[in-house]
C-alpha cells in the first residue's frame, strides 16, 4: 500500500519561498512509469495542479505557476519537494502530493492527506 505524507511550515510570509516535502512509503519514487505530483486547493475553489516529477527525475509544471515553481527529489529518502517562490496570500490553501499512474501520470491514484499553508504577514 502506497502512502504519501506532506510536511512543511503551515505559515509563510509574503514574498518568501514555500517549501513542502512529500515522503513516500510502500513504493519507490524511481519505479518506472510513475509520476509524483503536487496539487493545491485554495479556500472555496477547486483543485489546481502545480507540477510533477517523473520516475526519471524530469519535471513538468503548470504554465501559470512555472516561473515560481521547482520540484526536486531525494531518492535516498524517497521524498520529493515543492518550492514555490515569491508567495502571496493567493497561494494560501491545502497542498497535496499524489502519485500518478502509468502510462501518462495524469490519473492520481494515491494522495496524501494534505497540509494547510497560509501566506500571511
Amino acid at each position: 500500500q502506497v502512502q504519501l505524507q506532506e510536511s512543511g511550515p503551515g505559515l509563510v510570509k509574503p514574498s518568501q519561498t514555500l517549501s513542502l516535502t512529500c515522503t513516500v512509503s510502500g513504493g519507490s519514487i524511481t519505479t518506472n512509469y510513475y509520476y509524483w505530483s503536487w496539487i493545491r486547493q485554495p479556500p472555496g475553489k477547486g483543485l489546481e495542479w502545480i507540477g510533477l516529477i517523473a520516475y526519471t527525475g524530469g519535471t513538468n509544471y503548470s504554465p501559470s505557476l512555472k516561473s515560481r515553481t521547482s520540484i526536486s527529489r531525494d531518492t535516498s529518502k524517497n521524498q520529493f519537494t515543492l518550492q514555490l517562490s515569491s508567495v502571496t496570500p493567493e497561494d494560501t490553501g491545502v497542498y497535496y502530493c499524489a502519485r500518478g499512474a502509468p502510462p501518462t501520470g495524469w490519473v492520481l491514484d494515491y494522495w496524501g492527506q494534505g497540509t494547510q499553508v497560509t501566506v500571511s504577514s
